[in-house]
């Protein structure tokens, strides 16, 4: 019979590990040993699993199914916390409650789940984000918190059940775990939405809302949770009638995050929405953000200039500052003095001056770039281009030396240089400071876990190009394409992960129609006929390549052609 301590910890793989490692495993949260055991041990997931399985007898389950029976008679509490869930196996022995949980279950795990029901547990492994999904997707986030019916375990009550059993303190926890999930996810933002008689809770992932599975009394909780938020973001409570905006530093684990926080009253109560920024967040190349090798050639040559504006555009959350860090990251070097004004700051720049707007003190972009250009930059980056005032010092930055890199919520990259007249900028001014515009949109990639390649349907195909702006011609030499299909990695989406698609503008060329006030259609019809690769065709190379679905270039770009 294998020996198992109460950490979980079986005495076999115990003696191969340092006291040191046998401590920092009994410290570890209950979800996170299976992982620590491996490093721990050197061995991968399946490693770990196949070395359990051995020295138990346990059956491993990649794909184990819920047992909904089950889920009855295990409460959440227990689940969550033992990191439990009940299966069901076709043509099992009858009478036997079927348990899957990533380490062998310890005495007390064994005795709490003898509590609640007389059948008989039969053990079974798997890996141990699958046990987390399926509690998550059968009992709800954060379910073990706000549970009513389970007791803590026996290691929880010796830490202090007395405090664990108060419902501030179920209710703390409960909004740390839908962070932290929401983390897990790599969700961008975090909606706590009121509706009647529920709170539904939504994470913003690869750009595409998904609805967070809840425990079914949440509504009881619903004052308490979004009290928590607004006393976590230092906001005032009692204010229920006014928008109110504030931010929360939040430490998962190694990540740290710097959430803004923004409420407004509805009929119902007071929505909460979270914007995710993660401080220690990876910076990216103009590879990894999507760039073909063209693109790159025609961005580094601008690069190189030592002076003149380079703008991105697109919509919010179609990745714009994260391509300005890029371009900052290929030009970074102890030669250069780099000024970056953010709002907010969301990539760390080794060796920049970075400065955080703060408007409430008057420390807007307009005055933060008119104190930066006192400071010998060479190189400075302003978030967002939002009026007049900002833009003009910029392009006087750009005339006077300096290269400067800013964004502007436009949607295509001819339509940046209409925007800036709009605002009051002296079309001459445009034309001669203005070096490059890039606008950008980001498409869910493809799977690899699980895409196949179909061949080309051309029926289907053709409605959706010509909803673009294509054609037959785009066909022409095209036989497959790759498809979505859904697994666990992807959570059945048959997309994981983002990729740019990008249109490139020079101005230059075209100065004497800028000067002349031309509408936005004539410049991007002229760009178009000397050489300018549209949003629309830029992503169909993406479909060809692999990276991404007609589909999902219609869902982001139909609308703007």
């Amino acid at each position: 019979m294998l020996t198992v301590d109460r950490h979980g910890l079986p005495s076999a793989l115990a003696e191969r590990l340092t006291d040191e490692a046998r401590a920092a495993f009994a410290e570890s949260p209950r979800e996170a040993r299976f992982k620590f055991l491996a490093q721990a041990l050197n061995l991968n997931e399946a490693g770990l699993l196949a070395e359990l399985a051995k020295l138990t007898g346990f059956e491993v389950l990649d794909e184990p199914a819920i047992d909904l029976e089950g889920l009855k008679i295990l409460p959440a509490r227990i689940a969550s916390e033992a990191q439990v869930v009940p299966v069901t196996m076709p043509g099992g022995e009858e009478g036997r409650l079927r348990l899957v949980t990533s380490l062998p279950p310890d005495a007390d795990t064994a005795d709490w789940v003898a509590t609640f029901t007389p059948r008989r547990p039969k053990w079974y492994l798997a890996p141990p984000e699958r046990v987390s999904q399926l509690i998550n997707e059968n009992y709800g986030v954060g379910s073990g918190s706000l549970d009513d019916e389970g007791e803590d375990l026996p290691e929880l009550q010796a830490a202090g059940a007395d405090v664990e059993a108060d419902q501030d303190a179920a209710v703390v926890r409960f909004v740390t775990e839908v962070l932290s999930q929401a983390v897990a996810e790599g969700a961008t933002d975090v909606h706590f939405e009121p509706q009647e008689g529920a709170l539904r809770i939504r994470y913003r992932v690869d750009g595409i809302l998904l609805a967070v599975p809840l425990p079914d009394n949440l509504s009881r909780f619903q004052d308490a949770i979004i009290s928590r938020l607004k006393i976590m973001a230092r906001l005032n409570i009692s204010e229920r009638r006014l928008p109110q905006d504030g931010r929360i530093n939040f430490r998962d684990g190694k990540n740290v995050l710097d959430i803004r926080v923004s409420t407004i009253p509805t009929i119902y109560a007071e929505s909460v929405s979270l914007r995710l920024l993660n401080q220690r967040k990876e910076a990216y190349n103009m590879d990894r953000i999507g760039m073909n090798p063209d693109e790159q050639s025609a961005v580094r040559k601008v690069l190189d200039y030592p002076h003149g504006i380079i703008l991105v555009t697109g919509p919010t959350g179609s990745g714009k500052s994260t391509t300005l860090n890029a371009f900052l990251q290929e030009i970074n070097s102890p030669e250069l003095r780099i000024v970056t004004i953010e709002d907010p700051i969301e990539y760390e720049v080794p060796g920049a001056n970075q400065v955080q707007t703060k408007a409430e003190i008057g420390l807007t972009f307009a005055n933060a770039l008119r104190s930066t250009l006192r400071q010998d930059p060479d190189v400075i980056m302003v978030g967002e281009i939002r009026d007049l005032e900002t833009a003009e010092i910029s392009i006087r930055a750009s005339l006077t030396g300096h290269l400067v890199f800013s964004t502007l919520h436009t949607n295509d990259a001819p339509g940046a240089i209409t925007r800036l007249v709009d605002m009051g900028v002296e079309p001459f001014l445009v034309a001669s400071a203005v070096e490059l515009v890039i606008a950008q949109r980001l498409v869910r990639r493809v799977c690899s876990d699980c895409a196949k390649t179909v061949p080309v349907v051309r029926e289907r195909l053709l409605p959706a190009l010509e909803a673009l702006g294509m054609g037959e011609k785009e066909l022409a030499e095209v036989t497959t394409l790759r498809e979505p299909v859904g697994c666990r990695k992807c959570r059945h989406t048959g997309y994981r992960g983002r990729v740019g698609v990008f249109e490139i503008f020079h101005p230059k060329p075209l100065h004497d129609l800028i000067v002349s006030r031309v509408s936005n259609r004539e410049l991007t019809e002229k760009a178009i006929s000397q050489g300018m690769r549209p949003l629309a065709r830029a992503g169909w190379i993406k479909v060809v390549q692999g990276h991404t679905t007609i589909d999902e270039l219609v869902r982001n770009l139909s609308s703007n052609e």
